[in-house]
């Protein structure tokens, strides 16, 4: 089953899988049609239309469609610390951050999480929107880029062998405040990204967390 939404951005959480299911018809649909039509144009009525759901259904998860770009930015997030973590297990990273004395090599963990950040800005629906809240201001829990900063130091600390505290957090949010606005100028520039100045937001980045994880 797809992670369900972190529960603030619901009215009710889905307790049988037939209801976990429903909503992520909805959210793809909600997805979908961001992409169509944009954020303005998206109504409640048109998601449970594309989703097959009565729109009692909608109103049962969400009570605006705010909320529901809010579900939809978290699920963004839970798939991208997914997409992360299964790429630095298929790079062994999970032996080597269990290992006694371990560490990962935070350059491999670094290109990992601007590649699945990129992957995910050209083919998942409603990202180039929504992404994780940037794009269209949603929630009340906070900066976006904080709960992304949090997400990655909670998720990459155990392979770094560091420990999950201030200094790590603060590196970690300086360097995911740098990315989203240089990604964001890329793709400005090209619709699926300037390559150039994709190479130098990874060197930028490097050079930078160097400073802290060599």
């Amino acid at each position: 089953m797809k992670p369900v939404p972190h529960a603030t951005s619901l009215r009710r959480a889905p307790v049988q899988r037939r209801s976990a299911e429903r909503l992520t018809r909805i959210l793809d649909a909600c997805a979908d049609l961001l992409d169509e039509v944009g954020y303005d144009a998206l109504s409640t009525r048109a998601v449970a239309q594309r989703a097959g759901v009565p729109i009692g259904s909608v109103y049962r998860f969400f009570g605006n469609k705010k909320q529901m770009a809010d579900a939809l930015a978290q699920r963004n997030l839970e798939r991208y610390a997914q997409r992360v973590t299964e790429r630095l297990e298929a790079a062994g990273g999970e032996g080597a951050a269990g290992e006694a004395g371990g560490r990962g090599d935070w350059r491999a963990a670094m290109d990992a999480v601007l590649d699945e950040y990129l992957a995910m800005k050209r083919t998942a629906p409603g990202f180039s929107l929504v992404d994780f809240g940037n794009q269209i201001p949603v929630g009340a829990r906070g900066e976006p880029n904080h709960r992304v900063a949090d997400r990655l130091t909670d998720l990459l600390s155990g392979y770094l062998g560091r420990e999950p505290d201030e200094q790590l957090r603060r590196t970690f949010l300086i360097a995911v405040e740098t990315a989203d606005t240089l990604v964001h100028l890329a793709f400005r520039m090209d619709p699926a990204g300037d390559e150039k100045v994709i190479e130098e937001t990874r060197e930028l980045l490097r050079a930078y967390l160097a400073r802290s994880l060599d």
